[in-house]
């Protein structure tokens, strides 16, 4: 270099004072002069600069959305809503597959001989994806969701919306593949509503875990004992089956509404929901914060 920058211009570059055109020059220059770089290290504080290597690294570690996660904020959703919902279990590739695989093998079925396979097995597939979606030992971001500063009812409320549109939205595209039952073929989605909202609102009480299954089996009985007398449709897919079903959901959610505060008392939401001792200190802490603020 023929030249190099003046000391009292690194001075001013550092303390972002030096004004332009010769700020262009000098960091123009700065690009191509290993010395002058060298020399305006010495008018940066080494706290300075091991804050700025440490930013650096918190921005090359930080991961990076998924193809999910990102398509959930470009169409608005806040970014740490997008981040709980793209951990959803029950929105991986794996368990749509399975969802895809059993409405597959339903409408098959269903094309051999009635639609009763899919119309019993679509309103649990919400269920069970609610199930697989909180609560420990399922949901790979529980601990998480324990100490964040966000309420436990409407992290609950985010992921069941989630897998109750991504379950419904498949149904019903198994449900075009039998055309020739009409109507009769979206008998499941009222006794979906029905199990989801019975399932969710039996949470605060039961559990995560319990509660699901006590309604599935519920569901499954009912299904198995309205066809063995084989007097034509099965009972919960008549016209007063599909009111109670109806019924039911309303029911569910008006108790479901009334319990939300259960979820975040600080009280074990049934025995499988109990954290460890650690997370349920954070959790107390955070509940407390919250009170008093």
């Amino acid at each position: 270099m023929s030249w190099h920058a003046d000391d009292g211009d690194l001075r001013d570059y550092a303390r972002g004072v030096l004004a332009a055109p010769r700020l262009w020059s000098v960091e123009t220059h700065l690009a191509a002069c290993a010395d002058c770089r060298a020399a305006l290290s010495a008018h940066i504080p080494t706290a300075e600069i091991n804050a700025g290597w440490a930013r650096l690294d918190a921005e090359l570690d930080a991961p990076r959305p998924g193809p999910v996660e990102s398509l959930l904020i470009r169409v608005g959703v806040a970014d740490h809503t997008a981040r709980l919902l793209a951990a959803t279990p029950a929105l991986r590739r794996s368990w749509l597959g399975a969802v895809a695989l059993t409405l597959l093998l339903a409408v098959g079925v269903g094309l051999a001989a009635s639609p009763l396979m899919l119309l019993a097995t679509a309103p649990l597939l919400p269920l069970v994806g609610v199930a697989v979606s909180f609560g420990p030992g399922l949901d790979p971001t529980y601990e998480m969701s324990v100490v964040a500063p966000m309420h436990t009812f409407r992290l609950l409320m985010v992921r069941t919306v989630a897998v109750l549109s991504t379950t419904t939205a498949l149904s019903g595209l198994a449900s075009l593949a039998l055309p020739s039952y009409g109507l009769a073929a979206l008998g499941w989605l009222l006794p979906a509503l029905a199990l989801t909202s019975a399932g969710v609102a039996l949470t605060a009480r039961l559990g995560p875990v319990l509660a699901p299954v006590l309604v599935g089996a519920g569901w499954t009985a009912l299904v198995v004992l309205s066809v063995l007398p084989a007097s034509g449709t099965p009972l919960p897919f008549t016209a007063a089956g599909q009111c109670a079903a109806a019924a039911v959901a309303t029911v569910a959610t008006v108790l479901l509404v009334a319990a939300r505060d259960r979820f975040d008392s600080g009280r074990p939401l049934g025995p499988s929901f109990r954290a460890p001792r650690s997370l349920r200190f954070l959790r107390s802490l955070r509940f407390a914060a919250r009170r008093l603020s």
